[in-house]
This record gives C-alpha cells, structure tokens and sequence, in this order.
C-alpha cells in the first residue's frame, strides 16, 4: 500500500498579541521624531530668546568723586541683587573706568575731547545685565529707582522701550510655535492609531475566536498592551538616540550653536518621548481592541 510521505509545511501559527511590530515601531518612531525635533527648535528658541532678553542693560553712571573702595561696593552689592543676569554662575555685572571710556571714543572719533574741555567729562560707569523675569516695565521702573537711591550714583539709564518689544516679539513668535506644536502632535496621535488599527487587522478572527471559548477582555488584551507599550518604549528610545546624533552633527558643522545646548530640558524631552510612546502606543492599541471586541461577526470580513 502506498505512502504518502509529503507532509505540507504548516504555516506558522499566529500567536495571540502579534502583528507587524516593525511597521509599527517604524510608525512610532518617525510621529516621535516630528514632536523631538519640534521639541529641540522650541528649546533652542528658549535659549536664543533668554540670550537676546538678558542682553537687555541698565547703565548705572557713578558721581565723580566715588572712590574705588565705594565704586567696589557698590559694584558687589549690585551683584548680589535676584535681578541681575549670570553666565556660568558669575553675575552679569561689569565695570568701564572714565579714563578707560574716554580712550575708546577717542580711538572710535579720533578727536581728543579732554585737551579741548581741560578735563574728562566722562563718568565710571557699571553696566548690568538684567534676568529674563524682570524686564516687565514696573519691574525695571522699580530696579531702577532701587539703584538710583544708593550712595555713590549718579544716573540710572535703560532703553524702556527695547525690553518690551523683544517680550512682545517673542510672544508672537511662542503662540505660532505653540500652534504648530498642536498640529503636529494631533497628526502623531492619528498616525499612531491608524498604524496599530492595520496592524491589528489581522489578529480581528483571532480576537473572536478567543471570545467564542470563553476568553475575557482582559486576557485578550493584555498580550496586545504589553506588547504595543514595549514597542512604543523602543521607538522613543530610538527616537532619542536619533536626535543626540542630530545635535551633535548640527553641533560639529555650527559650534555656535553649542551655546544653546540645555541638558536639563533635553533630559526633560527624551523623557517625554519615552512616556508619550509608550502611553499613545498603548491606549491606541486599547482603542483598536475594544473596536474589534464589540465588532460583529459580518462585519470582521
């Protein structure tokens, strides 16, 4: 009797939880990368915006007859002020002498006012760099008078008008970007969802099969979570180790930009990149189970 030895490869059998995790992963990635370099633009325009409103200066004239040990005490005492600016822990606070003064003009003019006058008309003179937070006009009215008061001073000058349009200027600029911050996180979401709704297209007949013997929602769904969570975790990590590589190549081809580089708030943005993949990651494909739960059988072909 003859044998039919030729056994038919089985397909491979489709696990509870599985689908195409690349695509998906993919997905992830390229949505997360839109809100990571979006995130990047938004900190280096933070950092370019406190750069250009702490270069903001209140020139503070001395008398004539302030001796150095009152013109250092002065000088120290305007450091230790909230207000003032610091780079790299040092208060933002400088000093130019008259004599000092009264040799750049003449290298800048050439002509030697002091012979014509007899004397050096100009004063010592402290310029200070103001913190982003007190540029608001009563603020800078009220620093003004502050320093106006103490002994030794003579003028307190500032350009009022400067402060208040790069503040207004830079909030036009936070509420487009805020907007187009919203598109792009919106168009993520609906890229994400639509993605794990192909992706779990396919299991749909094994979804039911599993309600058809007694399976609960929450044993089908676990699998499916746990692994659409994990896959939303790696993209954000990929998604973060593509955007060091990013900076750093921007980093090699303009230095200049390395002075707007803050560790804290990219610390804060990898973070998020890796909470809001994994979160939109798992409620969508919650999202997408639930659809194919409630699904009538017709409608599953």
């Amino acid at each position: 009797m003859a044998t039919n030895n030729s056994v038919p490869n089985p397909k491979k059998k489709i696990r509870l939880g599985y689908y195409p995790w690349f695509s998906v992963i993919f997905t992830i990635f390229l949505a997360l990368m839109n809100i990571g370099v979006f995130g990047l633009l938004l900190i280096s325009g933070n950092s370019l915006s406190k750069q250009v409103l702490e270069n903001v200066e209140i020139q503070v004239y001395l008398d004539k007859l302030v001796t150095d040990s009152e013109r250092i005490k002065i000088q120290r005492t305007l450091s230790t002020k909230a207000y003032i600016a610091t780079q790299d822990g040092t208060p933002r606070v400088s000093f130019v002498s008259k004599e000092q003064a009264a040799r750049e003009f003449v290298a800048s003019t050439g002509e030697e006012f002091a012979e014509l006058l007899g004397e050096n008309p100009l004063r010592d003179l402290l310029t200070l760099n103001i913190k982003q937070g007190y540029l608001a006009d009563s603020a800078m009215t009220a620093i003004q008078a502050e320093i106006t008061a103490m002994p030794g001073v003579f003028e307190v000058v500032y350009i009022k008008d400067l402060s208040r349009q790069i503040t207004a200027n830079i909030g036009k600029i936070s509420l487009v970007l805020s907007g187009i911050g919203l598109i792009l996180l919106l168009t993520a979401l609906i890229l994400i969802n639509n993605t794990m709704k192909l992706a779990l297209f396919s299991q749909r007949f094994l979804i039911r099969s599993m309600q058809l013997v007694g399976a609960k929602s929450g044993f089908i769904q676990r699998p499916f979570l746990r692994r659409a969570t994990l896959h939303g975790i790696l993209a954000g990590l990929l998604a973060g180790a593509a955007l060091y590589g990013l900076l750093q190549l921007a980093y090699n081809y303009v230095p200049e930009l390395k002075s707007l580089e803050n560790l804290e708030y990219m610390a804060i943005l990898l973070g998020i990149l890796l909470v809001f993949g994994a979160l939109v990651g798992f409620f969508a494909t919650f999202r997408s189970i639930r659809k194919y739960l409630r699904m009538p059988l017709d409608k599953l072909y």
